[in-house]
């Protein structure tokens, strides 16, 4: 086991190989989530991890599956982001229960004391950071995010096959996390406009303020400020050689980010979006970049509460009269 200190943070891993310069920490001490550890694993370290055989890789790109089968890491299983979520009898496209998720992790190969590196590619950093928040609220110990996607790592050199992997079944047991990272209506609804609470919504412009008109009631929850996820990756850096979705900014233009909008540490913060899944980017950034201590995910978002009689913003930001 090696032991990678980052100033005040501890990032523990299994002895792979990895160079602390290269593997950023994504778990702040104290985490809720103490059984899970996150990590940015840089090109290089992924390919050392990968060929060591001590970590789990899961290619999680889109289906078709016909990007996988052009070239994936070595030792890649492919499980598209779309098969962790369907229909739960009320509402569309949410995160299947533990048991199915459990047996469909299994299926991949996935264990309970199994350490996972997720990727994607393109913009879909999102499915990536979904199937993270989602391994790491079915308990798995380790998991890490490819630092700069697929295309950065096959930009880097790093190893690349066409050779499907053969793998033996996993076992993976529902374990229950707590406290669970993730909020429900019921426990939002008496938090909206508190003066602790923050509400962060990275939907894009015109769905927060309600001119999109995709669902049956449009705007955001009162009192929510709209974060894009874009912002807090190198999506829309100016200079085009270094555009990258899956590149998560700096520490320190983070903090910068969150704080100069009211998101400060001493805050609960709940991230709601449209189906859960840019807010688990939001999430991770905020609980394990930065650290902060009381950060939950509303699974739920704007699927869920479009569809209630509870009341909806409209237009730009407007704080609320706190109580």
């Amino acid at each position: 086991m090696i032991q990678l200190n980052f100033g005040r943070r501890r990032l523990l891993l299994g002895a792979v190989g990895v160079a602390a310069g290269t593997l950023l920490p994504l778990a702040a001490a104290g985490s809720a989530l103490a059984s899970t550890q996150f990590s940015l694993i840089a090109p290089a370290d992924a390919a050392a991890a990968a060929s060591s055989g001590r970590w789990k890789i899961l290619d999680v790109r889109p289906v078709p599956p016909l990007d996988y089968i052009a070239g994936h890491l070595p030792n890649a299983v492919h499980l598209s982001e779309q098969a962790f979520r369907g229909p739960n009898g009320k509402l569309p496209y949410q995160i299947w229960p533990a048991g199915d998720l459990a047996n469909l992790l299994s299926k991949a190969g996935i264990s309970n004391n199994d350490q996972v590196i997720v990727y994607s590619d393109g913009n879909n950093v999102l499915g990536a950071s979904l199937v993270a928040y989602i391994l790491a609220k079915s308990g798995v110990p380790r998991v890490a995010l490819l630092d700069g996607g697929f295309s950065g790592y096959k930009a880097s050199g790093a190893p690349v096959t066409k050779v499907f992997p053969t793998y033996a079944k996993g076992s993976l047991r529902p374990t229950t996390v707590t406290p669970a990272p993730n909020i429900t209506l019921k426990e939002l609804q008496p938090l909206i406009g508190k003066p602790n609470v923050v509400i962060v919504d990275p939907r894009p412009k015109a769905q927060f303020e309600g001119t999109d008109q995709t669902f049956i009631r449009n705007g955001h929850i009162p009192g929510a400020i709209n974060i894009t996820w874009q912002s807090v990756t190198e999506a829309n850096n100016p200079e085009e050689a270094l555009k990258n979705a899956h590149k998560i900014k700096s520490v320190e233009a983070l903090r910068q980010l969150f704080t100069s909008r009211g998101v400060t540490p001493d805050k609960t913060v709940i991230v709601s979006c449209s189906t859960g899944r840019e807010a688990s980017l939001q999430y991770l950034v905020l609980k394990h970049v930065l650290g902060y201590p009381n950060v939950r995910i509303y699974e739920g978002s704007w699927t869920e509460y479009s569809a209630t009689n509870l009341p909806v913003q409209t237009g730009p930001e407007t704080p609320l009269s706190k109580k």
